[in-house]
Order: structure tokens, then sequence, then C-alpha cells
């Protein structure tokens, strides 16, 4: 169906994820957005300059949902975990694009506002929780070093269940299955 009205940036970035969600982001093309989008070849050129651009927009867009996601799950470390699992699987082409960052500009404004932005809520959950534990000596290093086992074991589980990676047994309830992945890491959590 051609364009023919509306925000032609967005038709564009919307052929895209559906393009990166049937092939991945490594068969994108500039060519097959536009027959996506039902615009002129030109068309994603006179927004995005290249692939890389419209990659950028997409890295940005995906950073941004993140950091809302992370905020509307509160302070709590373990629904930290859940909201950036359930985020991975909900937006799913934004999901591969923001962890490629060899396949946009990373250095772009946008870009770098909103991966900072998502990078304070994902440590929100984490210096909350050890704020409550500072008793049992987890510091400055502890601390980060806590936050990077947590982003990557929700990193890592969210990329296993998207790939089909894990057993079948665990169930269809990704938010479940998600919270029981991440109280292993914090067993004593609030959520």
């Amino acid at each position: 169906m051609p364009y023919h009205h509306g925000d032609l940036r967005r038709t564009i970035l919307d052929a895209a994820i559906e393009s990166i969600s049937a092939s991945g982001s490594a068969g994108l093309s500039l060519r097959e957005l536009s027959r996506r989008a039902g615009v002129s070849h030109a068309a994603p050129i006179h927004h995005f300059g290249d692939k890389a651009g419209v990659l950028t927009a997409l890295a940005a867009e995906g950073y941004d949902l993140l950091a809302d996601a992370l905020d509307a799950a509160g302070d709590e470390f373990v629904e930290a975990g859940v909201a950036y699992v359930r985020f991975a699987g909900t937006y799913r082409a934004h999901f591969e694009v923001m962890f490629r960052p060899d396949t946009y500009h990373p250095d772009d404004p946008t870009v770098v506002a909103a991966r900072e932005r998502a990078s304070e809520a994902l440590t929100h959950g984490v210096h909350s929780r050890t704020a409550r534990t500072a008793r049992t000596g987890w510091t400055g290093r502890d601390a980060r070093l806590t936050g990077i086992a947590a982003w990557s074991l929700m990193h890592g589980f969210a990329t296993l269940w998207l790939t089909g990676a894990l057993p079948d047994d665990l169930g269809e309830d990704l938010d479940a299955v998600a919270r029981d992945v991440a109280r292993i890491l914090i067993p004593d959590s609030d959520g």
C-alpha cells in the first residue's frame, strides 16, 4: 500500500521494525524499506541518510522505550529485571539493534542521551538495593559489579528466551520466569 499522508519518518521506522522482525537487522536495506513503506527509494535517504541512520534512530527510540519501562518498574530490583526482559520481548527489533553499535552511529547525540537515560534507569534499582543492603559491605565497586551481574543475567536470559534456546518446560509466562531468574541473583528481594 503506497504511502499517502502522515509521518513519513515514522512510517519508514515502522517498516524497519517490520523488516528486522522478519529477517534481522543484517538483512535490512533501504530499498526494502522503501518497498515496505510504499515510498520512493529516495525517501529513507532524505530522512536518515543511510542504513546506519535508520538503525541509529531505532537504537535511540529503543533506549528511550527501555528507560520508560524501567522507570515504570520503580525501585524494586527484581521488577526492574522483569521490565528489562519484558521490553526485550515486546520490542524485539529495537533490542536487536540497540546492542549492535557496530551497525549504527553510537556517538549520535540522540543515542547518547537515550542510552544514558536508560543506563540511569537500569542502575536506579541497583542503587536502591545496595543502599538497603549497605550493611553487607556493598560499596562502590561491589555495587557496580552487582549492577553488571544483574544486567548480564537479565540480558542473557532475554536473549536466550528470544532465540528459543531455553527449555520448553519453563512455561510461556515470560514475566514469571524472568522474575524467578532475577530472584536467583537477589533471593531476598522485596518483589
